[in-house]
């Protein structure tokens, strides 16, 4: 056991506002990095390809996040397994664990691949995408379908790690990846004259030497966390991947839902013409960064509660939701000030376009209302998770795309005519549907009564 501590770390003891700090802390720049590694596409293209650009990155870095987190739902289950592995102390199902994890997304993988080449026109026409930028979503949406694998590679090795309550390495493998996307976007883009592919070849690149390295990184400690890399260990227990798809189905499909519904919008901004497009897809980008940060504090919970979780340690694991919506909440408060103070300064950074500037301040103000149900919500999802709720965590998360996310936007934006205003209004009003049941689901104690998935194993 001494030698797994340099890369196991225990959550079921000590200080618990100290831990979610210094756990989600380097979730929270990951995340952040991610986000800018995302945004930096949109940041150069809109500075050298125009609105048409901007727009052609918007709408087909959506598509390529609806086939990305398809494996972050079964990254998901795998940390959660891991993270519950640990802290039941039964470090020996790692190997299995581990094993199935990275071929089941692998196989995923190479699907999605092979649905990106086939579908990328019929989607692209489906989201209305202006004709101006078709040419150019097409050949980002290309590129990055052929480049899946790598992406879905990263996510798991963070999975694992972070499943081993291990957050900084993760956090030092994408910050790489995030500066190799940087200077490659703006060679690509600009001397070179590449324009948006440039940019989802520089996506790809970042992704790939990350994901090496981080291959490398666990390579070399594979006998601390019981992983040996021989081929005979890339392979799927049935009894494994029972426990991912009865976890990682729900929560890949929930957040295909959720990011369809993302896309459903945008189709219905689109049909406005290209400045509402390019600003919508810009508010998307500024809304991210918070929606990561508190993902980034649900998967802290989510890890922190499963490792207590398999420990028997309920009360604990409540203790560490209160923290985490605590977190939230003060988050949550600098974006509303800095929303309210200075919306068109923050657009800027994307693009120097005065008439999409002009919106800012409708949709980030608009965008402030959803912040109490997202502080409250995202880390009661992550105890929600971590105690395999998965089908009511599916249930939720289909209500909240379907009935409410698209339902809402369409009811403000074309029924009662407020255009781009409504569509703004209903996506904000939208986490509500969510944060309430899931607020009952918490209080009521109802997680403490799920199985623990570790004892469905043979």
């Amino acid at each position: 056991m001494a030698s797994n501590k340099a890369l196991i770390n225990d959550l079921t003891e000590g200080p618990i506002n100290r831990q979610i700090l210094t756990f989600s802390t380097p979730i929270i720049l990951a995340n952040l990095l991610q986000v800018i590694y995302n945004m930096v596409d949109m940041v150069i293209v809109g500075q050298f390809c125009g609105s048409a650009g901007l727009s052609a990155v918007s709408i087909s870095s959506q598509v390529f996040t609806i086939m990305t987190v398809f494996c972050i739902g079964f990254a998901t289950s795998g940390q959660i397994y891991i993270s519950q592995l640990v802290g039941a102390r039964r470090t020996e199902g790692l190997r299995a664990a581990i094993g199935t994890l990275f071929t089941f997304t692998l196989l995923i993988g190479i699907f999605m691949t092979v649905i990106g080449f086939t579908l990328c026109n019929p989607v692209l026409r489906l989201l209305n995408t202006p004709d101006e930028a078709f040419a150019q979503a097409r050949a980002y949406t290309l590129i990055c379908s052929g480049g899946m694998i790598f992406a879905y590679g990263y996510n798991v090795v963070a999975a694992i790690l972070r499943g081993m309550g291990d957050s900084r390495h993760p956090l030092m493998f994408i910050g790489l990846a995030a500066g190799l996307n940087l200077v490659l976007d703006l060679i690509f883009v600009g001397p070179m004259g590449l324009g948006v592919a440039g940019a989802a070849w520089a996506t790809i690149i970042g992704q790939t030497i990350s994901l090496l390295l981080s291959l490398v990184y666990l390579y070399r400690r594979r006998v601390q966390f019981g992983f040996d890399f021989k081929r005979s260990s890339f392979r799927i227990s049935g009894k494994v991947l029972k426990i991912y798809i009865k976890l990682g189905l729900p929560f890949a499909i929930k957040s295909c839902a959720i990011n369809i519904s993302m896309i459903a919008v945008t189709g219905m901004v689109n049909a406005y013409g290209i400045v509402p497009s390019a600003a919508f897809g810009v508010g998307m980008k500024v809304q991210t960064i918070t929606i990561q940060i508190m993902l980034s504090v649900a998967s802290a919970i989510s890890t922190m509660t499963g490792q207590n979780i398999g420990a028997g340690k309920f009360d604990r694991a409540r203790k560490c939701v209160w923290a985490g919506i605590g977190f939230g909440w003060i988050l949550y408060a600098v974006f509303a000030v800095i929303f309210l103070i200075c919306p068109v300064f923050v657009f800027r950074i994307f693009t120097p376009d005065e008439a999409v500037l002009a919106l800012a301040p409708l949709f980030l103000h608009t965008l402030i209302i959803s912040f109490p149900a997202m502080a409250t919500l995202e880390p009661i999802n992550g105890l929600v998770q971590a105690s395999g709720a998965s089908v009511y965590f599916l249930v939720l998360a289909l209500t909240d795309a379907i009935f409410f996310r698209i339902g809402l936007s369409y009811l403000f934006g074309t029924v009662l005519q407020m255009g781009i205003a409504g569509f703004f209004l209903g996506f904000s009003l939208a986490p509500y549907s969510t944060m309430i049941p899931n607020l009952i689901f918490f209080l009521s104690n109802c997680w403490k009564k799920r199985r623990l998935i570790h004892h469905e194993e043979a």
